[in-house]
């Protein structure tokens, strides 16, 4: 199979993969409880990046928390964060808000990180280079 074909293959519309996010996310019987996330194509990682940007008397001023927030809410499909009924159960009124009534920042953060890693980002350049050897 040359590239062509592996890129015909495999588009990135529906990638995604399970992962766990938290040692706190346990079932009944200690086993992880697993978020399904996916991956960021390029033209949805440059909306969120511009909803997260604003321009402020010549400076541009870039909110990571809105922007992590927005990428979680947006590429994970399980847990389903845009969930109304479990919005209104907890007692708040947005995705956002509900985001960060049940997730600890640090589990925001691996979430962000582990979506931002199956869209290709965080891949370090030596080990595309070992790849590209092999």
């Amino acid at each position: 199979m040359d590239l062509q074909e592996f890129l015909n293959a495999n588009p990135v519309d529906n990638l995604t993969e399970e992962v766990v996010v938290s040692p706190r996310f346990k079932d009944e019987k200690g086993n992880p409880l697993k978020f399904t996330i996916k991956a960021m194509t390029e033209e949805e990682f440059e909306d969120i990046r511009k909803k997260s940007t604003q321009l402020r008397k010549k400076q541009v001023d870039f909110d990571n928390r809105k922007f992590n927030l927005n990428v979680a809410i947006n590429n994970t499909v399980y847990p389903d964060f845009k969930n109304a009924e479990s919005i209104k159960k907890l007692g708040v009124t947005t995705p956002e808000e509900y985001v960060q009534k049940v997730l600890l920042a640090g589990e925001l953060a691996t979430l962000v990180q582990k979506i931002s890693e199956l869209s290709g980002f965080d891949v370090e350049m030596s080990e595309l280079v070992e790849e590209a050897k092999n």
